[in-house]
């Protein structure tokens, strides 16, 4: 079966990513659509979301906000969600996205507010 370019260049990021992990860091995957973004941490020993957040939350929604504001909530949000866990180091996996606009802000915001990658 013949593999999209896509979804060919989301898993051989990903492998790069993983092939360069000494630390056993977990990963912080990003979906980005039209309108949301969302984005989890994900322990790949066991093959379990820990932390996930997403811009399709009512509360988020009901906002109004512009894209790119969405994209600094949700990564506030999620900054708030690992540091109950205790979650401060992870590696970024952007997928297929390049790290430009609503991607290299929401890094930026994890950034600003404690994680580091």
């Amino acid at each position: 079966m013949k593999l999209n370019s896509k979804i060919r260049k989301k898993y051989r990021i990903r492998n790069k990513l993983k092939k360069n992990n000494p630390n056993n860091r977990l990963r912080l995957s990003v979906f980005r659509s039209t309108n949301n973004i969302s984005a989890q941490i994900i322990d790949d020993k066991i093959n379990k979301t820990l932390i996930s957040a997403t811009s399709n939350k009512k509360n988020i929604k009901n906002l109004n906000k512009k894209k790119s504001e969405l994209s600094e909530l949700v990564a506030k949000d999620l900054a708030d969600k690992a540091k109950e866990k205790k979650i401060t180091k992870v590696y970024f996996d952007r997928g297929v996205y390049k790290y430009h606009g609503r991607v290299k802000l929401f890094a930026e915001a994890l950034k600003k507010h404690g994680m580091e990658f």
